[in-house]
Order: structure tokens, then sequence, then C-alpha cells
């Protein structure tokens, strides 16, 4: 592949953050138009007023009735359609409403997803059929009298990942989507965290999907008996789902059943695994605090080489990210450092490859990122920059982390397992989707580090930046038949505050490692990958040290002069990551030593980038291309 050189994306970058006209570009790796580092301004005013349209009825394949919101311009004529598939009911207020869309010439068809709202059928989360009805969704707008036959598809959440899942069967009328916080492999990044349970988000996700299937459908009110049995019948066959998907899931997960490991049905409901089947433009949105943490940057990189995709991360969890809001203590909300807001992004996309109007959509910045330090938006070509050079980063006695690889005689540091660690940190509002925001310790994780071990650098001198995933290779030993290990990677500043940044969790038991999956950059391993197949468990020894490999979520960070970066290690992820009942069985109550000597050297590796060299011992290195496996 053919790169520009670094310093014409810095110095696009530059442009960008002091507000200069000038409009940089460089050239897709893909062998697209060159693109723009720079955000323009982009509108046009309203067109219509909107008509709406309740409880159209789609019928699918196999006779099961879906029940759609169509919304469309109060004017006579054909328009471009945008698709939204929502399991939480297209009467609630979780349904997302694109007036501003609508308003501008586009038909937006909100559907409730099989087994939910007032559509019939048993709801499995994305399964086969629902999938399947994706598909025939996508073909049944395109027939429209009211359809140019021209179908896009937007949503935040779970309506973002079913866009992935549709557009990956090439339904013939489907031309682009606008996946907004979207999940990637379900298993990795929200279900079995490290080989846990989420239940901090799973249980409580289920519970909202459930109590609004359970709304009688608004057709059951309108007096007509038909309409009344219709309901009824519709209201028994979501109860029947309860208990045979959501109650089975969450007690099968619970009592460490079969759903505990990874295998054909966490894969089949995960779109990453579907991203190479995509053949249309898509635009990605995520959150550095959201829950699909993990994923987006992942469908950003699958997907780049292929088709034109754009990725936009903002500093937000799940509840902001999927409106592009403020999120609480940060204030930030779009527009913002010359990125616009959804509505003015999603209509220079849908333009163009809807309309088919030259507004400049495959132009726009390849990646817009947050960076964490410098506290702004920034643009870049890529992700990550093609100068990652990872660094290791040691962990010594006395709490220090500095590059140096630790000496023979180093003693290990201790923690006791159990499972109620991190209540007070970032984590709780990130994986309750935002709601934990209202807790002040969410932004500030010393609370919690009184009972973890930390390991810190001296301040700075100079700016240390680094994005992408990182890896903490630790070395374990416990007197249990278990170990259960929590990572915080925080920034500290001079007042001693410690603002999370990412975080990793790993079950000892899953710790084997399938290397042609994980990647490497420069023959340094910083994203391990883990089978978490009932196969690939490995005994833990009681009192052998083990090495764990903890895969840390992807961020994007710039630790400025005068800071600190601290890696924080613990027994748990509460209420995050919970053992399944075999695995408390087997972590509880065993003490934990952290090994870090000669014979063991426990270390974080960063995925630094350029010639950055802050932290004591650190030599400069050269710019490498990224290597990938």
């Amino acid at each position: 592949m053919n790169f520009k050189p670094l310093a014409a994306v810095a110095g696009a970058i530059l442009l960008a953050a002091c507000g200069q006209s000038a409009t940089p570009t460089v050239s897709s790796d893909a062998g697209m138009a060159p693109v723009n580092l720079v955000w323009p301004s982009y509108d046009r005013p309203e067109e219509n007023g909107v008509i709406t349209e309740k409880d159209v009825p789609i019928t699918m394949s196999d006779g099961t009735i879906l029940r759609a919101d169509v919304m469309r311009p109060d004017q006579d004529g054909a328009f471009p359609v945008l698709v939204e598939l929502t399991p939480y009911n297209k009467n609630g207020s979780v349904a997302q409403s694109y007036d501003y869309l609508q308003k501008r010439g586009y038909v937006q068809v909100i559907v409730d997803v099989r087994g939910t709202g007032s559509s019939q059928g048993t709801w499995d989360s994305t399964g086969p059929s629902e999938q399947r009805d994706g598909y025939e969704v996508v073909e049944w707008a395109a027939a429209q009298s009211w359809s140019d036959g021209k179908v896009g598809m937007i949503g935040p959440s779970y309506m973002g990942f079913t866009q992935i899942q549709t557009a990956s069967q090439k339904p013939p009328h489907l031309k682009a989507i606008f996946p907004i916080v979207p999940m990637g492999d379900s298993y990795r990044d929200i279900v079995f965290p490290g080989g846990q349970i989420n239940i901090a988000f799973i249980p409580l996700w289920l519970g909202l999907v459930t109590g609004t299937g359970l709304i009688p459908p608004s057709y059951a009110l309108d007096g007509d008996p038909q309409s009344l049995v219709l309901a009824f019948t519709t209201m028994l066959q979501h109860v029947s789902g309860v208990g045979s998907f959501q109650a089975s899931t969450v007690l099968n997960s619970l009592a460490g059943g079969d759903n505990v490991y990874d295998g054909p049905y966490w894969k089949t409901r995960s779109p990453l695994e579907q991203d190479d089947d995509i053949d249309i433009p898509v635009f990605v949105v995520g959150g550095s605090y959201d829950l699909f943490q993990r994923g987006e940057p992942m469908h950003y990189e699958r997907l780049r080489h292929r088709v034109t995709t754009k990725l936009l991360i903002g500093p937000w969890t799940h509840i902001a990210a999927s409106s592009g809001g403020p999120l609480a203590g940060e204030g930030v909300a779009l527009p913002r450092d010359g990125v616009p807001d959804y509505n003015h992004i999603a209509l220079q996309w849908f333009d163009q490859y809807l309309k088919g109007m030259d507004v400049g959509a495959d132009k726009l910045p390849p990646v817009t990122y947050w960076n964490h330090g410098r506290e702004r938006f920034e643009t870049q070509a890529d992700w990550p920059l093609r100068s990652l050079a990872p660094s290791r980063h040691y962990l010594h006695a006395g709490g220090l982390l500095d590059t140096t690889p630790p000496a023979a005689d180093e003693a290990g540091d201790l923690y006791v397992q159990h499972p109620v660690s991190g209540i007070c940190t970032q984590s709780s509002a990130q994986w309750t989707a935002g709601a934990g925001d209202a807790l002040p310790c969410t932004r500030d994780d010393r609370l919690n580090e009184a009972g973890e071990l930390l390991f810190t650098t001296a301040p700075l001198e100079q700016e240390f930046s680094f994005q992408g995933p990182i890896l903490a290779n630790l070395w374990l030993a416990t007197t249990a038949s278990d170990a259960v290990v929590s990572v915080r990677v925080t920034d500290v500043a001079p007042d001693g505050t410690s603002k999370e940044l990412s975080a990793g969790w790993m079950a000892a038991s899953f710790r084997a490692l399938d290397p042609a999956k994980s990647r490497y950059v420069r023959g340094e391993l910083i994203q391990p990958w883990h089978p978490f197949t009932k196969d690939s468990v490995l005994p833990v020894p009681s009192g052998e040290p083990v090495e764990v490999a903890v895969e840390i979520f992807p961020t994007n960070a710039s630790i400025q002069p005068g800071h600190s970066l601290r890696v924080a290690i613990g027994p748990s992820d509460f209420p995050h990551a919970v053992p399944p009942a075999p695995q408390l069985a087997n972590t509880l109550g065993g003490v934990v030593t952290l090994l870090h000597d000669a014979g063991h050297p426990s270390y974080v590796t960063l995925p630094t980038l350029g010639n950055d060299c802050a932290l004591p011992g650190c030599a400069p290195h050269p710019v490498p291309d990224m290597v990938r496996h």
C-alpha cells in the first residue's frame, strides 16, 4: 500500500485546529478520489411538510406481519427512503424520527422488528429470521408509490447494527447506510467482556425490549374487533418470547451454561462478521466511552479498503453518542471544532448517495476522533495512523511505571479476588449506557483506586500520544483455581484527578491466545484475540504463575506535560463484568499475586505514535507502516 507522509496529515490537522480556510487533501488507501481533512459546511433549506401513516403492515415471506410508521413529504412525487429497524417500539421515545431529513425530501420508515412493538412474531435479537426481514423491508420500501427506488438506512445502537446485517445481504435497492454506535462482536464488545457477564447493561436492555414489546399496539384501540383480536394474538407471541429467549439467555449465562462460550450463536449476531459482504458506502459513528467502543473502529478498518467509509468518534457514552449530545461533565456536543451535527452530516451523505447530488460526501474526512488530553476533535487520513510504533511500559515495585525492564529481585503485589470492585469508575457510566454519569466519581477513579494496585509514571515533561488498542501483558498467580483481572489506563492530572481513558478485563482460564487473529505491529502484540470457547479453557494451577494477555479497548489520547500515565489493576469491574456462577466459585477469596520480576515481566504495550518519547527511558523509534496479521 502507498501512504502519504505523516507530515501531510499533521499539517492538515493543524490547519483544521487553527480554523484555516485551506482544504488539504490526501489520497485514500482504496484508490478512490482524494479526501479532505477539513470538514465542509453543508445545508439546504426545508422543502416540504410531513405526512405520517401509522402501523402500515409489511408482510414477510413467512407470513409474519411487521408494522411500520411512514413519515413522507406532503407533496406528490417519489422520494428516497430511509429505513430504521427498531426493537424498542416505534411508538416510544427510543425510536429516532429524523424530521430534519424528512423536511428535505426523504421518506422515513420506522419498523418494529419481529416480536416487538406492533409487529407479529417472536423476538430473538438479530437472529436469522430478523436479518432476512431487513432485506425484505428494504425491497418493500423501494417498491412503494412514494419511493423513487433508492433506499438508505439510519439509526443508533440496535438500529445501527441492523443496517450492517441488512447491507451484507446486498438488497439491490439499498445504496448507503449511516450506522450510529453499531455493535461489532457481540461476545467481546458487550455480552461477555473477558469471559464474564455484562450485568450492568444486558439485563436492563433485555428488560427495555421486553417492556416496550408488552405495550398494546396502537391499532388495538381503533374500535375494530378484528384489530383487537390481532393485537391480542401479537401480544401473546411477545409474551411467549420472554421465556424462550430473554429469560433463558440470562439464566443460562448466570449458571455458566453454553452461552458463556463464543461460537455460532454469537457470531451470527456479530455484525463485524458481515462487513466483508458490504458493497455500499458506510458512515460509522461511535463513542470512546460507548458500549461498542471496541467494535466501531474495527468496522471502519474492515470496510475502508473496499468501500467509501467514514468514522466519527466522540467522547461519549452510548446515550450521548446516539444523538451527538453532551457528555455529562464534559459538555461535548456537535457542532464543535468544525465538525457538523449528525443532521447535517447525514444530509450530505444521503444527498450524495441517494439523491445523486455531487456534494462531496465521498471526500469527507476519513476519520474524525476525539483526542483525550488535547480535548478536541481531530481529523486524520486513517485509523490508526501509520506512524504507529508500539512501546512497552513495565510495572515495578513501589508503583512505578516506566520503559525499563524489571530487575530480578522485584517482589510482586497482592490483591484479594472479589466481584464488586469498579463501582465508582468511568466504567459505571460507560456500561450503563451513560445512566451512571450522575455519579461524580465516574469522572475520577481515585475512590475505586484505593482498593487497586497502581503503577504511575513520573510527571511527563512533554506530550505523549497514543491511539488504538492497548495490551496489558500480566503474570498472575492465585491461591484459587482461577483469577479475574481488571486493568484501567488513566490520565492523572497534577491535582491527582485520575481520568479513565480505557480498560480491559480477563479471566485467566480464558487466556488461550490465537496469534493468527491477534494484531501485531512491528512484532509487538497490541490486540490479543482469545477464542473464548469451551475447548480453549485452560487450567489455572494454584500458586503457579500464568501469563495473561488482556485486551484494553481502543482509545485516542495525548497525555499532557505535567500529567502522568497510570495503570490500575484490580479484581473486578462491577457491575459491568461479573463471573458466571462456576467462575465465581473458582475465584472468590483467592489471593492473587501480580508478578513483575525479570522472569515474569508485566507490562502494557501502548500504540505509541511517531517519535513521541516522553516517558523516562524511552528512545526515539522509526515510523514504520502498520503491520496487521
